[in-house]
């Protein structure tokens, strides 16, 4: 099977975009920011520090790798913030806690779409 993108390239990008995710979105947020971006006032905020965490963890290990493909970390900033946006207005709007029957739904698919993101920017740079 061929394929245009290189596989290695594929999976570097892919295992370096998976480590600032972990990084960013569990060792670095805080309760404040986890709790914060998810209510109906107030949340611009913590939704903005996490995402400028993300964008901190990024840039300087894409500029190590690859300087040329610097302003994907600003697209993958602007995509962050969107799907937080997103699950945030979902939690706020229908109560979704821990206690909530689709709150570890909305996790997955808060999760699958931070992935796919990844995914995507990463065969973007893989290709490139």
């Amino acid at each position: 099977m061929s394929s245009a993108v290189p596989v290695e390239a594929l999976i570097g990008w892919m295992l370096l975009l998976t480590f600032k995710h972990v990084i960013a979105d569990f060792v670095l947020q805080t309760a404040w920011m986890a709790h914060g971006k998810d209510q109906k006032h107030g949340w611009g905020l913590p939704l903005l520090v996490h995402c400028l965490i993300h964008l901190a963890v990024a840039l300087p290990l894409i500029l190590i790798v690859a300087p040329k493909f610097w302003f994907v970390a600003f697209i993958d900033f602007v995509i962050h913030i969107t799907i937080d946006r997103a699950k945030g207005l979902v939690s706020a709007n229908f109560g979704v806690d821990l206690s909530h029957p689709w709150f570890w739904t909305l996790i997955g698919v808060d999760q699958a779409l931070h992935h796919l993101t990844g995914f995507g920017l990463s065969i973007f740079m893989a290709a490139n």
